[in-house]
């Protein structure tokens, strides 16, 4: 009888450590960051700052958003930001890419994130260039 019940309660056990694996994602689970937000200004004719939103609630000093980019629809890169520490206390987070040269025949840009295990994706914002 000792030995039936040692084990129903290991297989009680494995039963609660199986149902817990199988809770919903986390966002540890997150695998890009995202453009949640961009405001882009003129500073002249083909001339544009950006400030950007960007949300990566997975971020540590081990794995974080290290970098977004301002590029044409097709995929053509104007500008990039490098970032080079993690914002884990600071999420979301807004950083700005200023000084952006783009072609006068572009009027909307898409602005992307990226992940420094996995690279450029998640969600992106389009954006129509002020004055064009």
């Amino acid at each position: 009888m000792k030995r039936y019940l040692s084990a129903m309660a290991a297989a009680m056990c494995l039963a609660v450590a199986g149902f817990a694996s199988a809770q919903p994602q986390t966002s540890d689970s997150q695998k890009y960051p995202d453009v949640l937000s961009v405001k882009v200004k003129a500073c002249g004719k083909t001339c544009f700052d950006f400030d950007v939103t960007i949300s990566s609630p997975y971020d540590t000093p081990q794995r974080y958003a290290d970098a977004f980019r301002v590029m044409s629809a097709e995929g053509q890169p104007y500008g990039e930001r490098i970032l080079l520490h993690d914002h884990a206390n600071e999420q979301p987070f807004t950083r700005d890419l200023y000084g952006v040269s783009i072609p006068s025949e572009v009027r909307v840009v898409v602005v992307q994130a990226r992940d420094q295990k996995f690279g450029y994706g998640g969600k992106i914002v389009q954006v129509e260039l002020p004055g064009r």
